[in-house]
């Protein structure tokens, strides 16, 4: 009987993996922040960021916390005994508000004149909810006798509303709309990431019931943290829920356990050095005081929008409706918009933030925010523009 044998094919050879070259240390460019975000740090918010670390269930980090729950509600004005920092950026903060007061089936009335107001209504129906938009012209605010008409045509569990719009640098007044709420049963949730420590802010005087913000623009703390305050009547809504909030992470039920009460509940690991930041720029706020903060980001204002008209910039939002620390202006005539923001990064370390949406290419977004609103900064960025003009 005669035997064949197939010839063995060669075994492919193996495929060393590739060898990574180690980078070199970290060395970004050095940067003026007068973007939408983040703006400048203080060396003492850096410097607490290099505290050594401890556990986040450490006695120590509790009254770390617990101090920074008080220093918000200061910076909020507000006695709501909810409010805590929210272990992501600002969008967080946002969602946080939404998919906690928010069940299936439910509406809600979503003011809309840009960007932000958008990205609401956008969680809203992710919620299950229906969200239902009130809309203003991109640089207008939101007319109170259209969120009227909203309420009375229908019965909505909240309303939301943007109070900077950083899209569009407008100033939502709050307090009408606020009441207007109010006498229909509904709750009010605001927007507050880059107005938070820049512009006039009261929670309770102004009756608002959700509110949230970002850590990275008038705080003048790295990104990653959002603060929130809930009202009571918000928390009884949380409480009354018949159905399970769709996020576990952002879930309160769960959350206000690890940040409330004398023993603190296991939630997830917070990022330690981010808190040290934010209890030192809460420290730094404090320090100077509100009003002087407003006031300082106010003047700053005034004192750019003069160098910036006079060098042919105009403004897209009406005098009584600017926010102070986010400047929406149109480029003069014949300049091009990317072509100009990369030669003020690239010759003198400027950066400014371009338009978004409708925007996009046609405006820039200059901020005044915190460390980054000074008369320094602002006679950096005219000397620098009238140099390349």
């Amino acid at each position: 009987m005669t035997s064949f044998s197939r010839p063995l094919s060669p075994s492919p050879l193996k495929k060393r993996p590739k060898i990574m070259s180690v980078p070199a240390p970290l060395n970004p460019g050095q940067r003026v922040l007068m973007g939408p975000g983040p703006s400048d740090a203080n060396p003492r918010v850096l410097r607490a960021m290099a505290t050594p670390l401890i556990g986040h269930l450490d006695p120590d980090f509790i009254q770390i916390m617990d101090e920074i729950k008080d220093m918000l509600r200061t910076a909020f004005r507000t006695q709501n005994e909810l409010t805590i920092p929210i272990s992501a950026p600002g969008s967080a903060g946002m969602e946080t508000c939404l998919v906690n007061l928010l069940e299936p089936g439910d509406r809600a009335i979503v003011c809309v004149n840009g960007v932000f107001g958008g990205r609401m209504a956008d969680i809203v129906e992710r919620c299950g909810a229906t969200a239902i938009r009130v809309e203003a012209e991109w640089g207008q605010p939101i007319a109170p006798e259209k969120v009227a008409d909203a309420l009375a045509a229908n019965s909505a569990k909240l309303v939301c509303i943007v109070h900077a719009e950083t899209s569009t640098g407008v100033l939502q007044p709050l307090e009408e709309i606020a009441n207007l709420a109010h006498e229909h049963e509904a709750l009010i949730v605001v927007d507050t990431v880059t107005s938070f420590c820049g512009s006039a802010l009261e929670v309770d005087a102004w009756g608002l019931d959700a509110v949230y913000t970002g850590t990275q623009k008038c705080l003048s703390a790295p990104p990653g943290i959002s603060p929130v305050t809930f009202s009571e009547r918000a928390v009884a809504v949380m409480d009354a829920r018949k159905t399970k909030v769709q996020s576990w992470f952002l879930d309160l039920s769960m959350v206000r356990n690890y940040w409330t009460g004398a023993k603190r509940a296991y939630h997830h690991t917070a990022p330690v050095s981010s808190m040290y930041a934010l209890h030192e720029a809460l420290r730094i706020v404090l320090e100077e005081g509100l009003e002087p903060r407003w006031k300082r980001h106010q003047q700053n204002h005034v004192l750019l929008r003069h160098g910036l008209q006079e060098i042919g910039f105009k403004y897209l939002v009406s005098p009584e409706y600017r926010l102070p620390m986010l400047n929406a202006v149109h480029l003069p005539s014949g300049c091009e918009d990317a072509a100009l923001r990369g030669a003020l990064l690239d010759r003198y370390g400027i950066e400014v933030g371009g338009g978004l949406g409708q925007f996009a290419g046609k405006l820039w977004r200059i901020g005044l925010m915190g460390e980054s609103c000074t008369p320094n900064h602002v006679h950096m960025l005219l000397s620098a523009l009238r140099s390349l003009l």
